[in-house]
Formats: structure tokens, sequence, C-alpha cells
């Protein structure tokens, strides 16, 4: 009767100590998280159900890599079902043989038996990618380790308990128990108080093990296990396509943007525990990929390391227990090295494309800092993120995309560039040409106002009108500044202006009225000068009576149909190029007449794709062109590797690595295309510029879809049917 009560009570204790340790790690990390800007969290919680179904219990983001999803499916779904063979375990232990009154209880243990073997094969398969395949993603080394260690033993220790059970109680062996009943064959020589007390040691390790990793758990990467599901259920409600816009009004605010790690949201540094540190992020970013500084996966790690180090001096609350234990070094504070930054070499990457030499820049300068260092000192700009990898980002979101746990890392970025531009005016030399260009021309090359509508005069039989030679247009064609003034982009909007007229559409243009739409200087954090474009730019609309919209341009259109409603654009109807085209061929307005015997590739624009997930529209423009072949890049669609151009980056210079459109050129040439198509004009110029970097530029074109439907509905000097080139 004694020993029952002993065990009883060391139970409680050993059980009692592991669930306090857990909650004061969670407690603390709460408390650092709390340090962040207020966000309205119930409004986030309303809808947005069965995408949390989706990504949660359908494991939707993570089976985009097929292995890896279905890998991390069977872990998952395995460790739900085997959180009811611990408790099951656990009550075998506290009443000695006992078991929980489930229906089919036998059913029930060889479901739990097969769980356990197929949780040891993924951690088995886990292994094998991690030291075996080598994925450059994927960190090695004894703490990635660590959880693959905690499960395999969780798994042994449940199943050699089940297996001494078996001969401690004189269980027959069963077809439904087949592995422990082959353990109770192995270990048949033993007592029955032998079995008995191998079971209670295992049953031990098993409950020691489980309480560590749970202690583990809020101290790790694993942490996710927690934070995860809560953070995709708080995830961004707004379009893909808008940032947070700044109060700039705000007579209170001490400064715009993210200067110091607590000028993040709550929202956002919820974003850093829940990192897995997966590396798909990375994997994919078009920076990473070609030689840049910039690692998504290691921006958010370090911001949690960081929020981490000054959050415990802020609260006064450790961030580790028992801090023997999870922090041997003591309270080591880490941050950039500015000597081994400097020292690092940028690299280009040793194939078409690759994350290496990124990865090595980050190993080589995220380090420990001198013993005494106040992480509340240190400069989050400077100190833990160079400005270097802040200016190197495209915007593109193909990060966010593949992040199988919710994680934004676009908007911390352009936070991070706001406060580097508003609150210091810092900028690379040709963005703040750019900047200060459209600010006093409208336009990033500092051309006259009074010559963006010049572009109207080379298109042959065709009068443009403007908004006040047409006053009662139906659509409102806002050509852009890339649209007006580059020469290339001039005869993509030519294009599109005589296929508007062939199928008899009413538009206008605004002429020499017309302002850039704000998306470049928002991209690289001049919030300002964004939020006085787009409140002229909305008066403007205002006063022609315009309903709709329609640009050649995704970044217009993005900040059009996203951004500029929050600031007052309402009934207006804003489409894309692309969208227009593919209605009007489908009503019978455009015909496509004349063949293009082409091999065209298609790329996609990533704010025309991910931003605003048009895919189709473009495709369907080409395939209504008779003779196309049309033929896929291997990443494309919502995998589309980026032009370089977003994110401001199409008006500054590349510093490090690989030019972003050289690689996406290659890419492109895999298929060996005779046209690599887009429709943005950004893209067109960097894949135009890409095949001319190698130096195929008389062999492959770069073309706009509206170019190419122009040849087939025109046919220009050829007869119908005839191979235009």
């Amino acid at each position: 009767m004694v020993w029952p009560l002993i065990h009883l009570a060391l139970f409680l204790g050993v059980t009692g100590v592991g669930i306090y340790l857990f909650w004061r790690v969670v407690y603390h990390r709460y408390l650092y998280v709390r340090l962040g800007r207020p966000v309205d969290f119930r409004s986030r919680m309303k809808g947005g159900g069965m995408e949390f179904v989706s990504q949660v219990f359908g494991q939707r983001k993570l089976l985009k890599d097929p292995k890896s999803g279905i890998m991390h499916a069977v872990i998952f779904y395995g460790f739900i079902i085997l959180q009811f063979g611990a408790v099951d375990l656990i009550v075998k232990g506290l009443t000695e043989g006992g078991h929980l009154p489930l229906p089919a209880y036998d059913v029930f243990g060889l479901l739990q038996e097969i769980t356990v073997l197929l949780v040891l094969a993924a951690m088995g398969y886990a292994a094998y990618r991690r030291y075996g395949e080598k994925l450059p993603r994927l960190k090695r080394g004894w703490k990635p380790s660590i959880v693959v260690l905690f499960i395999f033993f969780l798994m042994l220790t449940v199943i050699l308990s089940l297996g001494f059970e078996r001969l401690w109680l004189g269980l027959e062996h069963s077809a439904l128990a087949p592995t422990s009943s082959l353990i109770a064959e192995l270990f048949s020589g033993i007592s029955a108080h032998g079995a008995e007390i191998g079971f209670y040691v295992f049953w031990w390790l098993h409950l020691l093990i489980l309480l560590s990793f749970l202690v583990y758990v809020p101290q790790s990467k694993h942490f996710h296990l927690i934070t995860a599901p809560l953070n995709i259920w708080l995830r961004r409600r707004e379009p893909a396509g808008r940032l947070a816009s700044l109060d700039l009004e705000d007579e209170e605010a001490e400064s715009f943007g993210a200067g110091k790690i607590e000028d993040f949201t709550q929202k956002q540094m919820l974003d850093f525990y829940a990192c897995v540190e997966c590396g798909r992020c990375t994997n994919v970013c078009p920076a990473s990929n070609t030689g840049k500084t910039l690692s998504p996966m290691h921006l958010i790690t370090k911001l949690r390391d960081h929020l981490t180090e000054k959050g415990s001096v802020m609260t006064g609350k450790p961030p580790w227990s028992p801090g023997f234990v999870f922090s041997p070094e003591g309270a080591v504070t880490h941050g950039v090295s500015a000597e081994n930054a400097a020292a690092a070499e940028w690299a280009e990457p040793a194939g078409m494309t690759g994350i290496g030499p990124t990865l090595a820049w980050q190993k080589q300068t995220w380090t420990a800092r001198e013993p005494g260092t106040d992480p509340a000192g240190l400069e989050l700009i400077g100190d833990v993120m160079t400005e270097d990898e802040i200016w190197s980002c495209t915007t593109c979101r193909n990060c966010e995309d593949q992040c199988p746990v919710g994680n934004e890392h676009v908007d911390k970025i352009i936070d991070l560039r706001r406060h580097l531009v508003l609150m210091q005016g810092s900028v690379p030399q040709e963005g703040q040409r750019a900047l200060m260009n459209i600010e006093r021309q409208g336009n990033p090359w500092g051309i006259s106002r009074s010559a963006r509508a010049e572009w109207t005069g080379e298109v042959e039989d065709v009068k443009v009108p403007t908004v006040k030679e047409r006053p009662d247009f139906e659509y409102l064609f806002f050509v852009g500044s890339m649209g007006s003034y580059d020469l290339r982009s001039r005869k993509v909007s030519r294009a599109f202006v005589r296929l508007l007229q062939r199928a008899n559409v009413s538009f206008a243009i605004l002429g020499n009225e017309e302002k850039n739409s704000g998306d470049t200087p928002r991209r690289m954090g001049n919030e300002l000068l964004f939020q006085q474009l787009c409140r002229e730019n909305i008066d403007l609309f205002r006063k022609y009576g315009v309903k709709k919209i329609v640009t050649a341009c995704p970044h217009t259109f993005n900040t059009f149909k996203n951004e500029y409603p929050e600031f007052g654009l309402e009934g207006v109807e804003v489409l894309h190029h692309s969208q227009l085209l593919e209605q009007l061929i489908r009503e019978g307005r455009l015909r496509p007449d004349y063949a293009v015997r082409e091999r065209i590739t298609y790329h996609d624009s990533c704010y025309l794709g991910r931003y605003n997930g048009i895919y189709e529209q473009p495709r369907n423009v080409l395939r209504a062109i008779p003779g196309v072949e049309l033929v896929e890049i291997a990443r494309t669609r919502e995998n589309a590797m980026c032009c370089g151009a977003g994110g401001g980056l199409m008006w500054m210079e590349e510093t490090g690595g690989k030019r972003i459109n050289l690689a996406r050129t290659e890419q492109a040439l895999e298929v060996n295309p005779g046209v690599i198509s887009s429709a943005c004009p950004y893209c067109l110029t960097m894949l135009e510029d890409g095949t001319k970097m190698k130096e195929v530029e008389m062999k492959v074109q770069a073309k706009d879809i509206a170019e190419l439907l122009e040849l087939s509905i025109f046919g220009e000097s050829a007869k119908p049917n005839e191979s235009i080139h």
C-alpha cells in the first residue's frame, strides 16, 4: 500500500515540476511578445476557419513539398494519436494494469502500435533528408537533431512498456498487438515480477522524456507546435497585396517604421516564435538564390533571438528554465559582427541558383557578442539586420507563400525600410534619386511631366483620347510611368490601345495629368510620398468620374485594387490588361486570326500571380492565339521566381552575387522558347536584359502578351495562318 502512494507522489511531483517549467517559459515569452505594438486580435479571429483547417489539419503548405509534407503529416497525426496513448500509459502505471475505458480498446492498441512504427519511419526519413541528402535549407548539428532523439526514445519507451506489460499481466499474443507481442516473446524468460519492474523502468523513462520534451519545446524552434496554429488562426485577413498604413498625422508618434524590436506589432513577434526554421522561405527567395545577404529564415530567427535577449532584460524574466540545462553558455547576446560582415565575400551560386553562399554569409556574421554586452544597447538596423539585407528584398512574397506556419516576412522588411527612409534618410543612392524624381516630376527618371503623353503620337491610325476629350469613357487606361516613358514599354501601351480600339472599347487616358501610382515609394519605405500620391490620384479619379481602371502594370494594379480603397477609393473596378484582353476574346470582340507559330513560355509576375491570384487569364490570351505552343518554366505560377525588379529594385543596382533577372532568364531558356512572354513592364525589361546578357536576343524575344495578341489580331505584314516572328 505504501509503494502506490510513493509512486503517485513522485508522479505528481515530477509532473508538476515539468508543467511549471513549461508554463514559466511560455509565460516569459508571452511577456516578450507583449512588448510589441498592440494588435486588434479579435478582428483577426473572425472567419477564415476553412483556411485554418486546410493549413493546420490538411497540411496544405507542407504538401507543396510532397515528400516532406507526407513525413510531417505522419508525425503530426501520429502525435495526436499518441497523446491518447500517453494518457493511457500513465493510467496503466498509476492503476497497476488498468487502462482508459475506450471503446474497441484492442483496435486502439493496434492503431497505437502502427502509429509508433510510422512515426519512427518518418523520423528516420527526416534524419536522412538532413544528414543523407543534406538539403541545404536544413540546419545540421546537435540542436536540430535533439528532437529526433527525443521522439525516437519516446517511441521506443512506449513500445517497450507495452511489451513488458503483456509479460507482467500474462496477456496472450495478439494480432491486434503485433509489436508488443513480439517484444514479449523476445523477453519471455523473464518472470512476472521482473516484467513488472521492466514496465515501470520504461514507464518512468517515457514520462521523464515526455516532460523533458515538454519543457524543451518552447525553448526551441519546436515552439511552433504551440504558436503555429495560433499564428495561422490570427493571420492577415486583408488582401496579400495591402501593406499596413502609417498614421503620419499621429502627433504622439516618436518614430515611424521599425527602429527597435518593440516597434514591431505583437502579431509580428508571434511570427518570430512560430518559425520552424525549415528554410522553405530561403529556398525560394530570389535574393538567397543568387548569393545576396538576405535569407528570410534568418530574418525571422535573428529578430526572434534579439527579442528573446532584449525581452529578458526589459521584463526581468529569464528566457531559459532550468537555465543550467538550456542556457549552458549563460546569457549570451548575439548580433551581426561588423568585422565578419566586412570580411565576408558575396559569391555567386555554383549552379543556376543556390542558397549556399547566403547561408554561409549568415553563419559567418551572426555571432555571440562579448560577455556583458547589453542586448538593449544593440541597434536593430546595423547590429541585428544589415541594410544590405533589408534592401535585397524584391517583395515577391514567395517566402510567405511557402511558409507552413503563416509567417509574413515582407511587412517586416518594409517596416525596417520605413524607419531607414523616414527617420534616418538612408536609401541607396539610385533609389534616392528615383524617389526624388517621382516627387518632383511624377516618374523615376525625372523626365518632364509634360512629356508623359508623348507616346500617343506613336500610335498609328488610333486616336488616344484624354479624359477631357472623351468625358463619357468607360475605362480609364492608367498607363503608368513605365508605359509612358520607357521606350520598350511604350510599345506595349501602343499595342494595348490598338486592341482596345479594335474591340470598340470606350477608353481614355489622363494624359499629362497622370501621376505615379505610389507603388515604388511605398515598397521602398517612403510612406509619406505614397500617401500623398494616393490621395492626389483618388481626387483625380473623382474629378473625372472614373468607374473602371485598366492598367498593364501589375504593381499599379495591385496598389489601386488593394491599397487605395483604404484611402477612400470606392466604387471603382480595377482590372489588369490581361483580364480585360481575355474578356474581350471570350466575348468575341477580339478575334486572333493570324498564326504566331512560336514556342512561348510565360513568366508569372509576382504582383499579378502571388499577390492577386491571376494565373490563367494571361495564359488564356496566349492559348487563344493560333500557332502558339505554350510551355511552362519549371518554377511557374505560385512558385515562379521573381524577375528581380520588385520592391523598388527596378531602380537600384544589385550589389552582390548573381543578377536575379539573369537567373530567371536562364530558367526560362531551359524550355527552349522562341519567346519569353510576360504581362508586366518590369518583368519585360528584366527578361529582355537577361536575353542580352545571355547573348540570345537574336533567337529569343521577350514580349508582352498584348504585343503577341496584336500580332495575331492585325497580322502586320503577314497573311492569315502564316508564321510571324
